[in-house]
């Protein structure tokens, strides 16, 4: 169990003042301009000794990606921070924004001077309306102190910080479409390669993170690499932003270690399952875009991108959807299917005409109005989506399909039993 001495988002739940005069009090802005000074290659190396990886669902080692940006270009480059936050279930980011602003514009501007950046954009989620009023009074007044503009934090540095709102399109939190929607244009993915690192806003060098890859930074430079690292197991090291949501007695957000138990993590900040840990059906452990996951697995995987990828999962955003025996399994699993085809952009047949399929096929088999033949044909078209988009879209679409099927055959079987004899006692 995490100690509050190693939390890294002291004001999570906003207990305190979130302006920069409360921000300062609880350590933010302190020695930065020391941590500047160490220059570029030092904040990247120590970013990679840390062993952060994405906070966003991809998991990419964040020290490796801001080591593409090249150090010399005849064009501008930019940071661009995600706080597109879409993912059902997700609502760490929101959290961060809202009480603990000023940890990411310090992010932004330290983690611009390790890609040798001087402009940033915050691309944040149309309906996040008062967090938006919160970033940019802490933007305002982090310019207002001097610590991000012209010659930042006494630094000798030049950084400039923009806030833009996004429409609220799901598209938009994959990186190539919220540059699209950044630069005025349609939110759809763009063809890779040239890669954002290479052709990214405006046709620049531009690195994508999620916000709380960025507001972690800040703390990982300031107690050190080794700090951080000594957190969770190998290649999965730190702390996170867990969201537990659904059948639990208490639903909350929660930072915690890395590689904590998924039992213990639902245990002890959640109040546990509602009705007793036996009540449990299944787990979505990493929002809704990762397959779920049954009580057996519940009982011994531990939260982190290895542990549920062996078990084929994800950690994803980290975003726990508990799912007690009350739950009508499928017709989740449908509704996920309907956002899905709700939210594609179109541009890729596969994702346009699969997921749209997905559903209509998924909203039979909750009703039981389907064959036992097309549980396998459902199956076949998710792998057919899988992999074949320009983005993760598809994959998003395909995998809570795959999760139901590997897992909940038997319950699918049933259904289709139990209406066909229905329908035998009608005609007869």
């Amino acid at each position: 169990m995490l100690s509050d001495k190693d939390r890294i988002f002291t004001n999570l739940y906003g207990l305190h003042d979130w302006h920069l005069p409360g921000a300062l009090a609880r350590g933010d802005w302190d020695g930065t301009k020391d941590l500047i000074l160490k220059g570029r290659d030092w904040i990247v190396n120590e970013v990679k000794n840390s062993g952060l990886r994405g906070r966003g669902g991809a998991g990419f080692p964040t020290g490796v990606k801001w080591s593409f940006m090249p150090k010399q270009s005849d064009r501008p480059t930019y940071l661009v921070v995600n706080a597109d936050e879409s993912e059902p279930g997700t609502c760490k980011d929101r959290d961060i924004i809202r009480h603990d602003p000023q940890k990411l514009v310090e992010g932004c501007l330290l983690a611009s001077v390790g890609m040798g950046v001087h402009h940033c954009y915050i691309y944040i989620r149309g309906e996040f309306v008062n967090e938006a009023k919160h970033l940019e009074t802490a933007i305002e007044e982090a310019y207002a102190a001097g610590l991000i503009g012209k010659n930042a934090c006494g630094s000798g540095y030049d950084f400039e910080l923009y806030l833009h709102r996004g429409a609220g399109a799901y598209i938009c939190g994959e990186e190539t479409a919220l540059l699209e929607s950044l630069e005025g244009k349609k939110g759809q993915p763009r063809l890779k390669p040239p890669f954002p690192a290479a052709v990214g806003l405006y046709g620049c060098p531009t690195t994508v993170n999620n916000v709380e890859t960025i507001a972690v930074a800040p703390t990982i430079l300031r107690r050190g690499a080794s700090w951080f690292a000594g957190f969770g197991r190998p290649k999965n090291e730190g702390t996170k932003v867990y969201c537990i949501s659904g059948h639990v007695e208490k639903p909350c957000n929660v930072e915690e270690a890395m590689s904590i138990p998924l039992r213990e993590l639902i245990d002890t900040y959640a109040g546990g399952v509602r009705g007793g840990w036996d009540n449990l059906l299944g787990i979505i452990p990493g929002g809704s875009s990762v397959p779920v996951i049954p009580k057996s697995i519940c009982d011994t995987v531990l939260m982190d991108f290895d542990a549920l990828r062996d078990v084929k999962s994800g950690l994803g955003t980290a975003a726990v959807i508990v799912m007690d025996k009350s739950t009508d399994i499928v017709k989740a699993i449908a509704r996920l299917s309907q956002f899905y085809k709700h939210e594609s952009c179109g541009q890729c047949t596969p994702c346009r005409e699969g997921t749209g399929w997905l559903w209509r096929v998924m909203e039979r088999m909750v009703k039981g109005n389907a064959s036992v033949e097309e549980i396998d044909a459902l199956l076949d078209v998710s792998y057919q989506i899988e992999g074949h988009t320009i983005c993760a879209l598809g994959d998003a679409a395909a995998w809570p399909v795959q999760g139901l099927i590997r897992h909940f055959r038997p319950e699918m079987e049933r259904r289709i039993k139990e209406y066909r004899e229905a329908a035998a006692r009608r005609a007869a």
